[in-house]
């Protein structure tokens, strides 16, 4: 029984084969909506799961044991928030001094500011849209930037207001190609610093560079850009552990409560987050692309079913002769059923193959002549193959009935 099974079915998939190769354009026409729908899903997958692994590794590189205290959460998503987060009292220096020599249970403390799209030049050359990051003392054990060379800012340059920066790898290329940056002196908007350190390249996001970048001593930047923007404050605990990284949060939340004077009842006047809350952020997000995508890629799949049932309708009527002629000698409705099934889910599992094949190769494109980064996942190979073979099945059930149903006198009068 085994034996004749395994014969039958290598002999529907030998049939399947040979009208796939007898009507090319037919068949090509038939499995498009097939191939687009799983070329589809392939390559969307390919590219949230870059991304996913992107931005966990690359983007959002807190610690699993640090945290940031800002005025305004860190990812604004309506106007509302907006205008909320603006009428809060801002951070000043002295509430990350304070906080930072009151905390018990926090292994570090540091403080930063952010001026964007700054010039930095030299006397011959220049470079646009940096980024001017302004630092306390403990921010490189918090938020360390690697260095190819020189070294980091520290407490000394903090208490002085040395004028002393570390840059990019894209301005320490582009303004000192060739040359050791280290010790040379660059203009960063109104005020001149010496470089004191040199960054690692770290590549681009989307098009955008994350080396186009320079760090000065907080003290620093409010002299040239003023101290009337409010300071994030960033928090070390002592453990990455869930319990120590929680107790953290909830003392330096109750001291900052205390300190800016929040009613019992009232909500924070601040905003805590960590990595985890930039990546959910960033995974709702992703993952609402994702279905959209995927909605988009279900219709071409539904229309390709469509079109493998009609093609198979088609079959049947096209080879009523032979169903006649064999179920005359002794061929079953379920023979039949089966025999049409298998066509159905050969034909879609060909044009599923093919979708696999060019949703690989469309993200590999893509990667290699953009920025953008994909991740080819052997689960989402084989959903694809599934989807596929799926759609045979459900949209070949109809037309495999069909020709079961067939009376064997009838199907031999047929020409």
């Amino acid at each position: 029984m085994a034996g004749k099974t395994t014969m039958a079915f290598g002999e529907a998939v030998r049939i399947a084969g040979g009208s796939l190769w007898s009507h090319k354009l037919r068949s090509v026409l038939t499995l498009l909506g097939v191939v687009i729908g799983v070329m589809s899903v392939i390559a969307v997958v390919s590219f949230v799961n870059g991304l996913n692994r992107y931005v966990a590794e690359k983007v959002f590189t807190l610690g699993a044991d640090v945290f940031v205290v800002n005025r305004a959460p860190m990812i604004i998503t309506n106007v509302d928030q907006y205008e909320e987060s603006q009428k809060r009292r801002k951070f000043r220096m002295d509430d990350y001094e304070w906080l930072r020599d009151t905390c018990r249970t926090c292994a570090a403390v540091g403080a930063d500011l952010n001026h964007p799209n700054a010039q930095v030049k030299t006397a011959t050359d220049y470079l646009s849209n940096a980024d001017v990051l302004g630092w306390s003392g403990e921010m490189p054990q918090l938020y360390s930037y690697d260095l190819m060379a020189g070294r980091q800012i520290n407490q000394a340059d903090v208490l002085h207001a040395h004028p002393v920066c570390s840059v990019g790898y894209d301005i320490a290329d582009k303004l000192f190609p060739g040359v050791d940056p280290i010790g040379k002196r660059v203009r960063v908007d109104t005020a001149e610093c010496e470089i004191i350190g040199a960054g690692k390249k770290l590549g681009s996001v989307m098009g955008q560079s994350r080396d186009n970048w320079v760090v000065i001593p907080i003290t620093f930047f409010q002299q040239v850009y003023g101290s009337d923007d409010s300071v994030r404050i960033w928090v070390k605990a002592h453990s990455a552990a869930a319990k120590a990284m929680q107790t953290t949060m909830d003392e330096v939340r109750l001291l900052l409560r205390a300190r800016r004077h929040v009613p019992y009842r009232a909500d924070d006047d601040f905003s805590i987050a960590t990595n985890d809350s930039f990546l959910s952020l960033w995974n709702s997000i992703s993952g609402a692309f994702f279905g959209v995508t995927i909605a988009i890629a279900s219709i071409s799949l539904l229309v390709g079913g469509i079109v493998i049932m009609n093609i198979m309708l088609v079959s049947v009527t096209e080879r009523t002769h032979e169903i006649g002629l064999r179920k005359s000698l002794g061929a079953r409705q379920s023979d039949i059923r089966l025999q049409f099934l298998i066509e159905s889910s050969t034909l879609a599992a060909v044009g599923g193959a093919w979708g696999v094949a060019l949703g690989i190769l469309l993200a590999k494109v893509v990667t290699w002549t953009t920025s953008l980064p994909s991740a080819v996942q052997p689960w989402s190979v084989l959903m694809g193959l599934f989807v596929a073979i799926s759609v045979g099945l459900f949209f070949g059930v109809y037309p495999a009935a069909k020709a079961a149903r067939l009376e064997p006198v009838v199907a031999l009068r047929a020409e």
